[in-house]
């Protein structure tokens, strides 16, 4: 448990590197007068909050600087976000206006939200989470092969060749295309693949001789590219990140942001409300340096996109937590709108 010394430094040290990105010590801090504590004081509890983990201290310098730790601390306990106006009404004001699609009222929300935090904004549309389930047909045309004949509620059919599993036969065949259409009618495409390694093998195993086999099948079936389209704006704004001077980091993130897949793997399961990852959280070994913060946009519970900002770990969380909420509930209330004027 940390005391209220150690509460006020923490949190004081990690503001001060966020600001300036140096790390920080215990004369700089005593100069500032921000704290009411002795250069020797301040020293001590620094050490007790490198040894707690919160803090590492930089080679190069006989400063600090936020772990990984401190920052998830920060985040959960130290931080009460601000209020920002900016965000209010931009977006339906768009709407209102009634002159841009609703892919430019995506793609400007990007914008807009990459220029109030000079961070990499992207948004996963609602596209990938309407493209729902309708019917799944299967024509065999020999003993290898078949061609799977999948219908969407949008409309869209797709023909796909698939080879057939060797073990696989006629009856278990038509018990997998029954489940699929009992089960799995109405999910929409993207959210499958979590149901297959859940309640699909479950259900597989029970009824089909040889569900392993099924199941590949299936995967097979449904796992390929996504209907989908991903909205990123701000790339540019990671080079101007000390953090990222190194080739290396700058060339895997230009590469994650080129791979649409990867980055819907990233975002299509975000939870609702507002959820940060911070390094080492991330699953994704090319923003393991950076900070990801999610906001999933719902209508009537379920989620239909999902709003993003990535930048470093020494992240305005503050600052940005606020702007992503606001954005958000712009962007929610507008495809309410469009929603209802589908109806």
């Amino acid at each position: 448990m940390l005391t209220e010394r150690q509460l006020l430094l923490l949190q004081v040290i990690i503001d001060d590197f966020i600001d300036t990105a140096h790390p920080v010590g215990s004369r700089v801090l005593a100069k500032k007068g921000t704290i009411p504590f002795s250069a020797a004081t301040i020293r001590n509890e620094m050490a007790d909050l490198e040894e707690l983990g919160f803090l590492e201290k930089m080679h190069s310098s006989s400063g600090r600087i936020p772990s990984e730790k401190g920052y998830r601390y920060y985040v959960d306990h130290l931080i009460k976000p601000v209020s920002h106006n900016k965000y209010r009404g931009i977006v339906s004001k768009l709407v209102q206006e009634g002159i841009y699609e609703f892919e430019q009222i995506v793609q400007m929300s990007a914008e807009i939200l990459s220029e109030l935090t000079s961070y990499t904004a992207i948004i996963l549309g609602p596209e990938i989470f309407e493209t729902q389930l309708k019917q799944l047909q299967i024509v065999p045309l020999s003993s290898q092969t078949a061609v799977a004949v999948l219908v969407t509620n949008t409309g869209h059919v797709e023909h796909r060749m698939v080879s057939l599993p060797e073990a696989i036969n006629a009856s278990d065949l038509e018990k997998l295309v029954n489940i699929i259409n009992q089960k799995l009618v109405g999910i929409p495409i993207v959210k499958l693949q979590n149901i297959f390694y859940t309640e699909m093998a479950d259900i597989m195993k029970r009824y089909l001789d040889d569900y392993e086999n099924s199941l590949n099948y299936l995967k097979a079936i449904f796992l390929t590219d996504y209907p989908v389209k991903v909205y990123v704006s701000g790339t540019s704004n990671m080079l101007m990140q000390p953090e990222f001077n190194d080739i290396d980091k700058v060339r895997s993130f230009y590469t994650l942001m080129d791979k649409e897949d990867e980055l819907i793997k990233l975002l299509k399961d975000s939870t609702p409300g507002i959820e940060v990852t911070i390094g080492n959280e991330n699953e994704v070994e090319a923003i393991k340096d950076f900070s990801l913060i999610t906001s999933s946009l719902r209508h009537e519970e379920e989620q239909i996109g999902t709003i993003a900002l990535l930048g470093p770990k020494r992240m305005e969380y503050r600052k940005v937590i606020s702007l992503l909420k606001g954005l958000s509930n712009e962007m929610t209330n507008t495809l309410y709108m469009w929603y209802k004027d589908k109806e």
